[in-house]
């Protein structure tokens, strides 16, 4: 509940862009919102109702307002090894890091996730997940650093309990030293359901569980997880049909597709969603649509690897959730939400053309069908009385963006730009486009000072030397 207890405060004179079913947007208008959830939305001035014994009102002149940005996948320990392996595809890439994440504790998790988190946020992010699945040590005590973490920075936060099990010696891509036992796998993620998972409406805090994909977990864990988590009621998480390398280790391995493989497991259902999703055939987003699974498309993470760009129009067609992830920091240095949403109109047109996204449908997928995607698009994606006060405010009258008459497309369309003010449960994380929540240059130190133990580990690695646990 972050903003129990915060008086009214209205935003007025400011451009709105609800992303509600009806598109509704006003080029001059107002909000409120009071505890935590938006109280009034309109166009023009703000009556006296709204106004009055309001604890503040802000001038919104030059702004606008949009649903606060969804992040839908994400690798937050990665903020540590940006830049490692800058020019391989997704396998060479992954056997480059693997041994270097072998060397991963909670100090490096925390640092790394809390400067993760901070980009987010300037970056118009309220509400992120996080898939974290290396844990050298077993346990849950990475994933604590991560949700202290996020706690600390203010976002909602719906981190992922991710785990591999199939390491190499049982014909599995990563090394020995990363996975786990199944068993304590299932106990850890039992554990983590029964600590953290939060499932109210105004929840900040929920867990998923994410076997990390089909070339690093046995058939076993993915059954088992996935009983664990509706027996639970969390939602499922994975990677899936990333590279042309992974559909062919399916086939290889398992004689299937990666689709068809996870189907055959129980992983097609409105409680999942999977990331990236770039190579499917047409049958294959039928059965998605057929089946509500959702979809975190991550075009930049997928151009950075040369993966290829998601059939997003196709999937949006047959009615499948498409929101948007960073993914991981070491394939997406730059780790800003609000490019994303850029960089997913020009996937999409590169690839299709001019009519594939247009500027609106490509913030719908920054917000309310990311909330698809993680199960909370009755309390956010959208700006709308009684939903919850998660609202990004960017300023469109700077040098990059005055002159453009619409907003939502100086948003999009524009540089890149970070975030005016971020209210996350009415609570302001980010105020006058500084972050209010951490002391920004002490998170910048403390992430230098973890990325050169990761950056040591790393000489080490291609010295020949440690590796593993």
């Amino acid at each position: 509940m972050l903003g129990m207890g915060i008086g009214r405060t209205v935003i007025s004179g400011c451009a709105l862009a609800t992303v509600d079913p009806a598109g509704t947007e006003h080029a001059s208008g107002y909000l409120a919102f009071e505890d935590g959830r938006i109280t009034a939305i309109g166009g023009g001035i703000p009556p006296a109702a709204v106004t009055d014994g309001a604890a503040r009102v802000i001038d919104g002149a030059g702004l606008l307002a949009t649903p606060g940005l969804v992040n839908g996948h994400h690798h937050l320990y990665q903020w540590a090894t940006r830049g490692f392996v800058a020019d391989g595809t997704l396998f060479q890439w992954l056997t480059g890091l693997y041994p270097v994440w072998a060397q991963l504790d909670a100090d490096i998790t925390h640092h790394a996730a809390k400067a993760g988190l901070a980009q987010l946020a300037l970056s118009g992010c309220s509400l992120s997940t996080d898939h974290h699945y290396v844990y050298p040590g077993g346990g849950n005590e990475l994933l604590e650093a991560t949700i202290t973490a996020a706690d600390q920075i203010g976002l909602r936060f719906h981190p992922c309990r991710g785990s591999m099990n199939l390491g190499a010696s049982r014909g599995g891509l990563p090394p020995d030293a990363v996975v786990e036992d199944a068993d304590e796998i299932l106990i850890a993620s039992a554990e983590a359901i029964e600590r953290w998972h939060d499932p109210s409406p105004d929840s900040a805090l929920q867990i998923a569980l994410a076997p990390c994909s089909p070339f690093s977990v046995t058939r076993e864990l993915m059954v088992d997880s996935a009983a664990l988590a509706r027996a639970t009621g969390v939602r499922l998480h994975t990677h899936l049909c990333e590279t042309v390398d992974e559909e062919h280790f399916c086939l290889e391995r398992f004689g299937a597709r990666p689709v068809d493989y996870l189907e055959a497991m129980g992983w097609m259902g409105d409680d999942v969603w999977f990331a990236h999703c770039v190579h499917l055939s047409d049958g294959e987003v039928a059965r998605f649509g057929e089946h509500g699974v959702g979809v975190a498309h991550c075009p930049t993470s997928n151009a950075r690897l040369g993966a290829g760009i998601a059939p997003v129009r196709k999937l949006r067609g047959a009615g499948v959730a498409v929101g948007l992830g960073v993914d991981g920091a070491a394939s997406n240095e730059a780790g800003t939400l609000q490019l994303e949403v850029h960089a997913a109109l020009m996937a999409a047109r590169f690839a299709e053309g001019p009519e594939a996204m247009t500027v609106r449908e490509a913030l719908a997928h920054g917000t309310i069908h990311g909330a698809r995607c993680l199960g909370r698009e009755a309390d956010l994606g959208s700006l709308e009385v009684g939903k919850l006060a998660d609202i990004a405010l960017w300023r469109v009258d700077d040098l990059g963006a005055a002159g453009i008459a619409d907003p939502v497309a100086a948003l999009v369309l524009g540089p890149p730009r970070g975030v005016e003010h971020l209210v996350v449960g009415g609570r302001f994380v980010v105020q006058g486009g500084e972050l209010r929540t951490a002391d920004q240059p002490t998170v910048v130190r403390e992430l230098v000072r973890v990325s050169a133990r990761q950056l040591a580990a790393h000489s080490r690695v291609h010295a020949g030397v440690g590796g593993g646990r």
